[in-house]
Protein backbone atom coordinates (compact mmCIF):
# COMPACT_ATOMS: atom_id res chain seq x y z
CA UNK A 1 0.00 0.00 0.00
CA UNK A 2 1.31 3.48 -0.88
CA UNK A 3 1.87 6.62 1.26
CA UNK A 4 -1.69 7.66 -0.53
CA UNK A 5 -3.51 4.69 0.08
CA UNK A 6 -2.05 4.95 4.09
CA UNK A 7 -3.18 8.09 4.29
CA UNK A 8 -6.60 7.84 2.93
CA UNK A 9 -6.99 4.72 5.54
CA UNK A 10 -5.59 6.23 8.18
CA UNK A 11 -7.94 9.05 8.11
CA UNK A 12 -11.65 6.92 7.14
CA UNK A 13 -10.99 4.10 9.49
CA UNK A 14 -10.45 5.61 12.84
CA UNK A 15 -13.80 7.47 11.58
CA UNK A 16 -15.38 4.35 10.89
CA UNK A 17 -14.22 2.80 13.71
CA UNK A 18 -15.48 5.32 16.06
CA UNK A 19 -18.81 5.70 14.45
CA UNK A 20 -19.67 2.33 14.49
CA UNK A 21 -19.20 1.89 18.28
CA UNK A 22 -21.22 5.16 18.93
CA UNK A 23 -23.94 3.78 17.12
CA UNK A 24 -23.63 0.43 18.95
CA UNK A 25 -23.39 1.75 22.59
CA UNK A 26 -26.19 3.97 21.69
CA UNK A 27 -28.48 1.33 19.90
CA UNK A 28 -27.39 -1.00 23.20
CA UNK A 29 -28.01 1.65 25.68
CA UNK A 30 -31.77 2.62 24.07
CA UNK A 31 -32.11 -1.17 23.91
CA UNK A 32 -31.35 -1.03 27.02
CA UNK A 33 -33.63 1.66 28.27
CA UNK A 34 -36.22 0.62 25.92
CA UNK A 35 -37.03 -2.99 27.46
CA UNK A 36 -36.29 -1.76 31.24
CA UNK A 37 -39.20 0.77 30.22
CA UNK A 38 -41.56 -2.45 28.64
CA UNK A 39 -40.73 -4.73 31.89
CA UNK A 40 -41.95 -1.99 34.35
CA UNK A 41 -45.31 -1.41 31.99
CA UNK A 42 -45.71 -5.13 31.74
CA UNK A 43 -45.20 -5.52 35.59
CA UNK A 44 -47.32 -2.68 36.40
CA UNK A 45 -50.00 -4.28 34.24
CA UNK A 46 -49.97 -7.66 35.92
CA UNK A 47 -50.03 -5.60 39.12
CA UNK A 48 -52.97 -3.89 38.21
CA UNK A 49 -54.86 -7.03 36.89
CA UNK A 50 -54.04 -8.46 40.07
CA UNK A 51 -55.33 -6.06 42.25
CA UNK A 52 -58.28 -6.21 40.29
CA UNK A 53 -58.57 -9.73 40.99
CA UNK A 54 -58.39 -9.63 44.21
CA UNK A 55 -61.37 -6.98 44.68
CA UNK A 56 -63.25 -8.59 42.39
CA UNK A 57 -62.67 -11.83 44.20
CA UNK A 58 -63.62 -10.01 47.56
CA UNK A 59 -66.71 -8.31 45.82
CA UNK A 60 -67.63 -11.63 45.20
CA UNK A 61 -67.43 -13.13 48.54
CA UNK A 62 -69.50 -9.72 50.17
CA UNK A 63 -72.67 -10.90 47.93
CA UNK A 64 -72.72 -14.52 49.03
CA UNK A 65 -70.87 -14.47 52.75
CA UNK A 66 -74.41 -13.68 54.50
CA UNK A 67 -75.76 -16.75 53.18
CA UNK A 68 -72.25 -18.35 53.74
CA UNK A 69 -72.11 -17.91 57.04
CA UNK A 70 -75.57 -18.69 58.30
CA UNK A 71 -75.68 -21.71 56.15
CA UNK A 72 -74.58 -25.25 57.29
CA UNK A 73 -71.74 -27.60 55.83
CA UNK A 74 -74.68 -29.64 53.43
CA UNK A 75 -76.97 -26.87 53.48
CA UNK A 76 -78.16 -27.93 49.56
CA UNK A 77 -80.52 -24.35 49.66
CA UNK A 78 -78.24 -21.96 50.63
CA UNK A 79 -75.65 -24.16 48.37
CA UNK A 80 -77.87 -23.30 45.13
CA UNK A 81 -78.55 -19.78 46.63
CA UNK A 82 -74.95 -19.19 46.18
CA UNK A 83 -74.39 -20.54 43.11
CA UNK A 84 -77.26 -18.51 41.83
CA UNK A 85 -75.42 -14.83 43.00
CA UNK A 86 -71.99 -16.25 41.29
CA UNK A 87 -73.47 -17.19 37.82
CA UNK A 88 -75.27 -14.11 37.62
CA UNK A 89 -72.36 -12.23 39.26
CA UNK A 90 -69.80 -11.86 36.13
CA UNK A 91 -68.19 -8.86 34.42
CA UNK A 92 -68.00 -7.70 31.11
CA UNK A 93 -67.92 -10.39 28.08
CA UNK A 94 -65.05 -12.02 29.28
CA UNK A 95 -65.06 -11.94 33.33
CA UNK A 96 -67.03 -14.62 35.30
CA UNK A 97 -66.51 -16.64 38.77
CA UNK A 98 -66.22 -20.37 38.38
CA UNK A 99 -66.53 -22.60 41.64
CA UNK A 100 -65.03 -26.25 41.63
CA UNK A 101 -65.32 -28.52 44.93
CA UNK A 102 -62.28 -29.84 46.36
CA UNK A 103 -62.25 -33.25 44.56
CA UNK A 104 -62.63 -31.53 40.84
CA UNK A 105 -66.22 -31.30 40.04
CA UNK A 106 -67.56 -28.15 38.19
CA UNK A 107 -69.90 -26.26 40.37
CA UNK A 108 -70.57 -22.87 38.87
CA UNK A 109 -69.03 -22.06 35.13
CA UNK A 110 -71.64 -19.22 33.55
CA UNK A 111 -69.60 -19.14 30.54
CA UNK A 112 -69.02 -22.86 29.77
CA UNK A 113 -72.14 -24.65 31.02
CA UNK A 114 -71.33 -28.15 29.82
CA UNK A 115 -68.82 -28.23 32.68
CA UNK A 116 -71.07 -28.47 35.76
CA UNK A 117 -71.04 -31.72 37.18
CA UNK A 118 -68.23 -33.12 35.61
CA UNK A 119 -64.72 -33.94 37.29
CA UNK A 120 -62.05 -31.74 35.23
CA UNK A 121 -59.33 -32.82 38.08
CA UNK A 122 -57.02 -34.17 35.62
CA UNK A 123 -57.66 -31.12 32.64
CA UNK A 124 -54.17 -30.33 31.83
CA UNK A 125 -53.60 -26.76 29.10
CA UNK A 126 -51.01 -26.63 26.64
CA UNK A 127 -48.53 -26.32 28.42
CA UNK A 128 -48.84 -29.52 30.50
CA UNK A 129 -50.34 -27.53 33.51
CA UNK A 130 -52.60 -29.45 35.73
CA UNK A 131 -55.13 -26.14 36.03
CA UNK A 132 -57.84 -27.46 38.44
CA UNK A 133 -55.64 -29.51 40.35
CA UNK A 134 -53.00 -25.81 41.23
CA UNK A 135 -56.15 -23.68 41.44
CA UNK A 136 -57.56 -26.25 44.32
CA UNK A 137 -53.82 -26.00 45.75
CA UNK A 138 -54.31 -22.30 45.58
CA UNK A 139 -57.55 -22.38 47.41
CA UNK A 140 -56.05 -24.91 49.88
CA UNK A 141 -53.64 -22.31 51.04
CA UNK A 142 -55.56 -19.76 51.78
CA UNK A 143 -55.84 -18.37 48.42
CA UNK A 144 -53.39 -17.14 45.45
CA UNK A 145 -52.80 -16.65 41.79
CA UNK A 146 -52.53 -18.97 39.30
CA UNK A 147 -51.50 -18.52 35.94
CA UNK A 148 -52.25 -21.08 32.89
CA UNK A 149 -54.25 -20.61 29.43
CA UNK A 150 -57.55 -21.44 28.86
CA UNK A 151 -60.42 -20.57 26.41
CA UNK A 152 -61.37 -16.91 25.76
CA UNK A 153 -64.80 -16.62 25.41
CA UNK A 154 -64.93 -13.40 23.02
CA UNK A 155 -62.47 -15.08 20.80
CA UNK A 156 -62.74 -18.52 20.91
CA UNK A 157 -59.08 -19.52 21.22
CA UNK A 158 -57.18 -20.12 23.84
CA UNK A 159 -55.09 -17.61 25.76
CA UNK A 160 -52.86 -16.70 28.49
CA UNK A 161 -54.92 -16.42 31.73
CA UNK A 162 -54.30 -14.90 35.45
CA UNK A 163 -56.77 -16.25 38.06
CA UNK A 164 -57.21 -15.77 41.98
CA UNK A 165 -58.61 -18.98 43.65
CA UNK A 166 -60.22 -18.58 47.33
CA UNK A 167 -61.45 -21.16 49.36
CA UNK A 168 -64.70 -21.96 50.90
CA UNK A 169 -63.64 -24.77 53.35
CA UNK A 170 -67.13 -25.23 54.84
CA UNK A 171 -68.56 -26.47 51.67
CA UNK A 172 -64.91 -27.70 50.20
CA UNK A 173 -65.46 -25.11 47.53
CA UNK A 174 -63.08 -23.46 45.45
CA UNK A 175 -64.10 -19.75 43.97
CA UNK A 176 -61.83 -18.34 41.33
CA UNK A 177 -62.58 -15.68 38.85
CA UNK A 178 -59.77 -14.36 35.82
CA UNK A 179 -58.63 -12.19 33.48
CA UNK A 180 -57.16 -12.95 30.34
CA UNK A 181 -53.67 -11.41 29.41
CA UNK A 182 -53.72 -10.97 25.38
CA UNK A 183 -54.18 -7.14 26.21
CA UNK A 184 -51.55 -6.95 28.24
CA UNK A 185 -49.15 -8.84 26.09
CA UNK A 186 -50.25 -7.38 23.00
CA UNK A 187 -49.50 -3.83 24.46
CA UNK A 188 -45.91 -5.46 25.87
CA UNK A 189 -45.50 -6.46 22.25
CA UNK A 190 -46.64 -3.48 20.78
CA UNK A 191 -43.63 -1.09 22.81
CA UNK A 192 -41.89 -3.73 21.50
CA UNK A 193 -42.15 -3.17 17.73
CA UNK A 194 -42.38 0.31 18.61
CA UNK A 195 -38.49 -0.57 20.25
CA UNK A 196 -37.34 -2.08 17.09
CA UNK A 197 -38.47 0.57 15.05
CA UNK A 198 -36.85 2.92 16.84
CA UNK A 199 -33.72 0.84 16.41
CA UNK A 200 -34.06 1.00 12.99
CA UNK A 201 -34.60 4.79 12.94
CA UNK A 202 -31.26 5.34 14.89
CA UNK A 203 -29.42 3.00 12.78
CA UNK A 204 -30.93 4.67 9.79
CA UNK A 205 -30.56 8.82 11.37
CA UNK A 206 -26.73 7.32 12.08
CA UNK A 207 -26.42 6.12 9.05
CA UNK A 208 -27.81 9.00 7.58
CA UNK A 209 -24.74 11.49 9.48
CA UNK A 210 -21.86 8.77 9.11
CA UNK A 211 -22.15 8.09 5.44
CA UNK A 212 -22.26 11.82 4.50
CA UNK A 213 -19.22 12.41 7.25
CA UNK A 214 -17.14 9.05 5.59
CA UNK A 215 -17.44 10.28 1.76
CA UNK A 216 -16.42 13.88 2.98
CA UNK A 217 -13.60 12.72 4.58
CA UNK A 218 -12.93 10.59 1.54
CA UNK A 219 -13.47 12.96 -1.04
CA UNK A 220 -11.37 16.18 1.77
CA UNK A 221 -8.29 13.07 1.47
CA UNK A 222 -8.58 12.68 -2.39
CA UNK A 223 -8.63 16.37 -2.43
CA UNK A 224 -5.92 16.93 -0.49
CA UNK A 225 -4.06 14.36 -2.14
CA UNK A 226 -4.55 15.81 -5.82
CA UNK A 227 -3.57 19.19 -4.67
CA UNK A 228 -0.81 17.54 -3.09
CA UNK A 229 0.49 15.82 -6.20
CA UNK A 230 -0.16 18.65 -8.22
CA UNK A 231 1.92 20.82 -6.04
CA UNK A 232 4.59 17.91 -6.12
CA UNK A 233 4.64 17.85 -9.41
CA UNK A 234 4.57 21.41 -9.80
CA UNK A 235 8.13 21.80 -7.53
CA UNK A 236 9.47 18.84 -9.04
CA UNK A 237 9.26 20.87 -12.67
CA UNK A 238 10.26 23.73 -11.28
CA UNK A 239 13.46 21.30 -9.55
CA UNK A 240 14.00 20.21 -13.06
CA UNK A 241 14.00 23.65 -14.51
CA UNK A 242 16.26 24.54 -11.63
CA UNK A 243 18.63 21.37 -12.38
CA UNK A 244 18.74 22.24 -15.96
CA UNK A 245 19.25 26.26 -15.34
CA UNK A 246 21.81 25.18 -13.14
CA UNK A 247 23.46 22.96 -15.80
CA UNK A 248 23.20 25.62 -18.12
CA UNK A 249 24.75 28.17 -16.11
CA UNK A 250 27.52 25.73 -14.86
CA UNK A 251 28.28 25.26 -18.66
CA UNK A 252 28.46 28.66 -19.56
CA UNK A 253 30.69 29.82 -16.73
CA UNK A 254 33.29 26.98 -17.60
CA UNK A 255 33.06 28.31 -21.24
CA UNK A 256 33.31 31.81 -20.63
CA UNK A 257 36.32 30.73 -18.08
CA UNK A 258 37.59 28.48 -20.63
CA UNK A 259 37.46 31.01 -23.52
CA UNK A 260 38.53 34.24 -21.72
CA UNK A 261 41.21 32.48 -19.41
CA UNK A 262 42.76 29.27 -20.76
CA UNK A 263 41.93 29.95 -24.20
CA UNK A 264 43.50 33.38 -24.07
CA UNK A 265 46.45 32.03 -21.87
CA UNK A 266 47.26 28.80 -24.46
CA UNK A 267 46.93 31.35 -27.24
CA UNK A 268 49.82 33.70 -25.56
CA UNK A 269 51.82 30.22 -24.95
CA UNK A 270 51.69 29.80 -28.92
CA UNK A 271 52.52 33.03 -29.83
CA UNK A 272 55.39 33.20 -27.61
CA UNK A 273 56.73 29.56 -28.91
CA UNK A 274 56.59 30.94 -32.51
CA UNK A 275 58.45 34.15 -31.74
CA UNK A 276 60.66 32.24 -30.13
CA UNK A 277 61.37 29.28 -32.88
CA UNK A 278 61.80 32.51 -35.55
CA UNK A 279 64.20 34.35 -33.13
CA UNK A 280 65.90 30.77 -32.42
CA UNK A 281 66.24 29.53 -35.86
CA UNK A 282 67.60 33.37 -37.39
CA UNK A 283 70.12 33.12 -34.06
CA UNK A 284 68.80 36.23 -32.40
CA UNK A 285 70.21 36.37 -29.05
CA UNK A 286 66.36 37.66 -27.52
CA UNK A 287 65.23 34.02 -27.64
CA UNK A 288 65.85 33.26 -24.55
CA UNK A 289 63.48 35.78 -23.57
CA UNK A 290 60.73 34.51 -25.91
CA UNK A 291 60.75 31.37 -24.59
CA UNK A 292 60.62 32.15 -20.87
CA UNK A 293 57.29 34.63 -21.36
CA UNK A 294 55.94 31.18 -23.47
CA UNK A 295 56.52 29.58 -20.05
CA UNK A 296 54.87 32.32 -18.08
CA UNK A 297 51.94 32.01 -20.46
CA UNK A 298 51.74 28.21 -19.97
CA UNK A 299 51.94 28.45 -16.23
CA UNK A 300 49.12 30.76 -16.21
CA UNK A 301 47.16 28.33 -17.76
CA UNK A 302 48.01 25.54 -15.73
CA UNK A 303 46.77 27.85 -12.77
CA UNK A 304 43.35 28.47 -14.33
CA UNK A 305 42.74 24.90 -14.83
CA UNK A 306 43.36 23.91 -11.65
CA UNK A 307 41.12 27.01 -10.45
CA UNK A 308 38.62 25.30 -12.57
CA UNK A 309 39.54 21.85 -11.47
CA UNK A 310 38.87 23.13 -7.78
CA UNK A 311 35.82 25.13 -8.34
CA UNK A 312 33.99 22.21 -9.60
CA UNK A 313 35.62 19.42 -6.82
CA UNK A 314 38.73 20.96 -4.63
CA UNK A 315 40.76 17.33 -4.43
CA UNK A 316 41.81 18.81 -0.52
CA UNK A 317 38.25 17.69 0.32
CA UNK A 318 38.90 14.64 -0.69
CA UNK A 319 42.19 13.87 0.38
CA UNK A 320 42.26 16.18 4.25
CA UNK A 321 38.69 16.78 4.74
CA UNK A 322 36.20 19.93 5.44
CA UNK A 323 38.49 22.08 7.34
CA UNK A 324 41.06 22.23 4.94
CA UNK A 325 38.78 22.40 2.20
CA UNK A 326 37.26 25.35 3.50
CA UNK A 327 40.69 26.37 4.59
CA UNK A 328 41.40 26.32 0.34
CA UNK A 329 38.58 27.91 -0.25
CA UNK A 330 38.79 31.17 1.77
CA UNK A 331 42.56 31.70 0.97
CA UNK A 332 41.43 31.79 -2.50
CA UNK A 333 38.18 33.81 -1.91
CA UNK A 334 39.68 36.73 -0.22
CA UNK A 335 43.08 36.55 -2.44
CA UNK A 336 40.35 36.90 -5.05
CA UNK A 337 37.90 39.74 -3.64
CA UNK A 338 40.35 41.06 -1.28
CA UNK A 339 37.30 40.74 1.41
CA UNK A 340 39.16 39.84 4.81
CA UNK A 341 37.92 35.80 5.41
CA UNK A 342 38.56 33.99 8.30
CA UNK A 343 37.64 30.30 9.52
CA UNK A 344 37.45 29.24 12.76
CA UNK A 345 37.38 25.09 13.69
CA UNK A 346 39.30 25.03 16.75
CA UNK A 347 36.16 23.38 18.82
CA UNK A 348 35.36 20.88 15.66
CA UNK A 349 35.54 17.23 17.04
CA UNK A 350 33.44 15.06 14.70
CA UNK A 351 33.97 14.33 11.36
CA UNK A 352 31.02 14.37 8.53
CA UNK A 353 30.24 11.54 5.79
CA UNK A 354 32.20 12.25 2.32
CA UNK A 355 28.24 13.16 1.14
CA UNK A 356 28.20 15.59 3.96
CA UNK A 357 31.37 17.11 4.02
CA UNK A 358 30.23 18.07 -0.10
CA UNK A 359 27.55 19.48 1.53
CA UNK A 360 28.82 21.65 4.13
CA UNK A 361 31.11 22.73 1.70
CA UNK A 362 29.03 23.41 -1.36
CA UNK A 363 26.64 25.75 1.50
CA UNK A 364 29.95 28.05 1.93
CA UNK A 365 30.89 28.51 -1.52
CA UNK A 366 27.34 29.73 -2.37
CA UNK A 367 27.36 31.67 0.15
CA UNK A 368 30.76 33.07 -0.49
CA UNK A 369 29.81 33.48 -3.84
CA UNK A 370 26.59 35.71 -2.77
CA UNK A 371 28.80 37.65 -0.45
CA UNK A 372 31.39 38.66 -3.80
CA UNK A 373 28.26 39.34 -5.84
CA UNK A 374 25.42 41.15 -3.58
CA UNK A 375 26.75 42.05 0.07
CA UNK A 376 29.07 44.63 -0.42
CA UNK A 377 31.02 43.08 2.55
CA UNK A 378 34.69 44.09 4.00
CA UNK A 379 34.84 41.17 5.86
CA UNK A 380 33.47 37.17 6.15
CA UNK A 381 34.18 34.20 9.15
CA UNK A 382 33.37 30.99 8.84
CA UNK A 383 33.11 28.51 12.37
CA UNK A 384 32.92 24.69 12.35
CA UNK A 385 31.60 23.88 15.37
CA UNK A 386 30.17 20.45 16.78
CA UNK A 387 27.17 20.80 19.62
CA UNK A 388 26.44 17.27 21.03
CA UNK A 389 27.91 15.64 18.25
CA UNK A 390 25.85 17.65 15.62
CA UNK A 391 27.86 19.40 12.62
CA UNK A 392 27.32 23.24 12.76
CA UNK A 393 29.03 25.96 10.16
CA UNK A 394 28.20 29.62 11.15
CA UNK A 395 28.50 31.96 8.50
CA UNK A 396 28.93 35.82 9.44
CA UNK A 397 29.23 38.85 7.33
CA UNK A 398 28.97 42.58 7.59
CA UNK A 399 27.61 43.35 4.32
CA UNK A 400 23.84 44.91 3.71
CA UNK A 401 21.85 41.88 3.94
CA UNK A 402 19.94 40.50 0.67
CA UNK A 403 16.57 41.88 1.49
CA UNK A 404 14.55 42.45 -1.90
CA UNK A 405 17.80 40.05 -3.56
CA UNK A 406 17.36 37.77 -6.06
CA UNK A 407 20.65 35.95 -5.54
CA UNK A 408 20.26 34.44 -1.73
CA UNK A 409 16.51 34.51 -2.28
CA UNK A 410 16.40 32.47 -5.21
CA UNK A 411 17.83 29.69 -6.56
CA UNK A 412 21.34 29.72 -4.43
CA UNK A 413 19.21 29.95 -1.04
CA UNK A 414 16.73 26.85 -2.42
CA UNK A 415 20.08 24.88 -3.66
CA UNK A 416 21.53 25.52 0.40
CA UNK A 417 18.19 24.32 2.07
CA UNK A 418 17.85 21.19 -0.32
CA UNK A 419 21.10 20.34 -0.02
CA UNK A 420 20.87 20.23 3.96
CA UNK A 421 16.86 18.83 3.80
CA UNK A 422 18.63 15.95 2.32
CA UNK A 423 20.63 14.84 5.54
CA UNK A 424 17.67 15.54 7.68
CA UNK A 425 19.50 19.16 8.31
CA UNK A 426 18.61 22.61 8.60
CA UNK A 427 19.14 26.24 7.20
CA UNK A 428 18.67 29.27 9.48
CA UNK A 429 19.02 32.61 8.07
CA UNK A 430 19.28 35.96 9.87
CA UNK A 431 19.61 39.13 7.52
CA UNK A 432 19.41 42.93 8.18
CA UNK A 433 21.23 46.08 6.49
CA UNK A 434 24.36 45.51 9.46
CA UNK A 435 24.77 41.87 7.88
CA UNK A 436 24.15 38.32 7.15
CA UNK A 437 23.84 35.11 9.52
CA UNK A 438 23.86 31.92 8.12
CA UNK A 439 23.68 28.55 9.87
CA UNK A 440 23.55 25.08 8.70
CA UNK A 441 23.41 22.44 10.98
CA UNK A 442 22.98 18.88 10.10
CA UNK A 443 21.89 15.58 12.73
CA UNK A 444 24.33 13.59 13.89
CA UNK A 445 23.57 11.07 11.44
CA UNK A 446 25.40 12.95 9.42
CA UNK A 447 28.73 12.06 11.18
CA UNK A 448 30.82 9.06 11.17
CA UNK A 449 31.08 6.67 14.11
CA UNK A 450 34.56 8.41 16.08
CA UNK A 451 37.61 6.00 16.33
CA UNK A 452 38.00 4.48 19.92
CA UNK A 453 41.47 6.12 21.02
CA UNK A 454 44.23 3.57 21.56
CA UNK A 455 45.44 3.00 24.59
CA UNK A 456 49.27 3.79 25.53
CA UNK A 457 51.05 1.52 27.34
Amino acid sequence: MNLRYQILALAIIPLIVAISAITVLITWQSTRLAQTSIDTFESNLLEAKQTELLNLTNLAISAIDDIYQAAGPDDEVAKEQVRAILTALDYGQDGYFFVYDYDGNNVVHPRQTYRPGQNWLGLVDPDGDHVIANLIQRAKEGGGLHQYKWEKPSAGAVADKLSFAVGLDKWRWMLGTGVYLDDVFAQTAAAKAELRASIGQTFFIVALIAVPAVLIVFATCMLLNARERRMADSKLKQLTQRIVDTQEEERSRLARELHDGISQNLIGVRYAIDLARRKASNDSADAIGAIERGAEALNGAIKEVRRLSHDLRPRVLDDLGLSSALEALCHNFSERTGIATQLEYSGFKVRPKPEASTALYRVAQEALNNVERHAGASSVSITLVSPKGRVQMIIEDDGKGFAGQSGMGGLGLRNMQERMAHFGGLLLIQTSPAGTRLQASLPKSASLPQAPLSEVA
